[in-house]
């Protein structure tokens, strides 16, 4: 999976919920398949599952034709948080049981978070037994100044590894 996502077709103001970045992907779908990667068919948004006396409700669902899997979408216009981790895990857990179709393999759940935190991602993600990612999305590009920046400092560390 890529990480960052790059969604600056999405069009969102500087502040906005989920629900808004939701329904720009969906109006921007194909743009956002594009971003995902080949081989991805979408099946739905909204998905409502209950669980006990719960209604949950899966923000987008894919299918992923060459891995033959489901990938279950949870977006978070926040920063990464352990708990997102658990409620993928309970996501994933019940698309596994009542969602999968002979002959597909386990389901794979992506957070697409503003903002990751890496280590709190490691630990909460890490040995879990589904498989769920997290990736930090962009709503537009850097600056010019920025990526050229970040180029050469990148490029200087290259360098300094080289000596050593």
């Amino acid at each position: 999976m890529k990480d960052p996502f790059v969604l600056e077709f999405l069009d969102l103001k500087d502040e906005y919920s989920e629900s808004d970045m939701e329904e720009s992907l969906i109006k921007h779908l194909t743009d956002f398949m594009l971003e995902l990667g080949d081989d991805f068919t979408f099946l739905g948004r909204q998905r409502r599952l209950r669980i006990d006396d719960t209604w949950f409700r899966i923000d987008l669902i894919f299918f992923h034709r060459r891995l033959r899997c489901l990938l279950i979408v949870d977006l978070k216009v926040g920063k990464f948080s352990y708990a997102d981790a658990g409620q993928m895990h309970l996501y994933l857990n019940y698309a596994r049981e009542h969602w999968m179709k002979p002959g597909e393999n386990p389901p794979i759940g992506l957070i697409l978070c503003a903002e990751r935190g890496a280590a709190e991602a490691h630990y909460a993600l890490d040995n879990l037994p589904n498989k769920v990612l997290a990736a930090e999305f962009q709503t537009v590009l850097p600056n010019e100044k920025l990526i050229a920046e970040e180029l050469e400092r990148s490029r200087r560390k290259l360098e300094e590894r080289a000596t050593f």
